[in-house]
């Protein structure tokens, strides 16, 4: 009984580094230098540009309309999981507001920006699927996806990566967009390097 509880803690404070370095990323990087990530973390960024909704609610609502959408495929387990590094990266990410930027801004560095940007999501996330869960609701959606077209889960993401890329040239130049694919793509060969450890 000891050691189950202490596993239910290693594991929840797992979840919840993953999502804190996540959403540290999310705005310390990406929300000063106009980069995006594809899915619902960028349509986080995005909903926060045109319409000035926090991350840390869009962010939330997103997420479980992702999760109520992808419930049967996934599983109560992972639900749980992903709820709750869902509301841990909402709380974050109001903490890291609260703070204020700690990182200097590196607009103009794009390359090191999309570098850094890349660094935070891919270990962020990375320790999140590790544990089981999500780091937000584009991994609930792109299992849908999946099935549903039956592809591969990396078609999935990228689907959803390029159509918020896309959607995200409304308020950035085409030119920052390179910086985001390779933040999308660096990030996603650091999440599976973790799932390899």
């Amino acid at each position: 009984m000891q050691k189950n509880a202490k596993q239910n803690i290693k594991h929840y404070s797992l979840l919840l580094l993953g999502a804190a370095i996540l959403s540290f990323g999310l705005f310390n990087v990406h929300s000063q230098s106009s980069i995006t990530e594809g899915g619902v973390l960028g349509m986080t960024l995005l909903l926060n540009h045109w319409f000035g909704i926090s991350p840390s609610v869009s962010g939330i609502l997103l997420d479980a309309t992702c999760y109520l959408i992808g419930w049967r495929i996934l599983g109560s387990s992972f639900l749980r999981n992903a709820m709750f590094a869902s509301l841990g990266f909402s709380c974050c990410y109001r903490l890291w507001e609260n703070i204020g930027y700690i990182i200097p801004d590196l607009s103009s560095h794009q390359i090191a920006a999309a570098v850094a940007g890349a660094l935070f999501v891919g270990v962020g996330v990375g320790i999140v699927v590790k544990e089981g869960g999500a780091s937000g609701g584009d991994d609930a959606l792109a299992l849908v996806i999946s099935k549903l077209a039956n592809c591969r889960i990396s078609r999935a993401y990228l689907a959803t990566d390029l159509t918020v890329l896309c959607l995200s040239l409304s308020y950035i130049p085409f030119n920052k967009i390179f910086y985001s694919l390779v933040t999308v793509t660096l990030s996603s060969f650091i999440i599976d390097k973790i799932q390899e450890i």
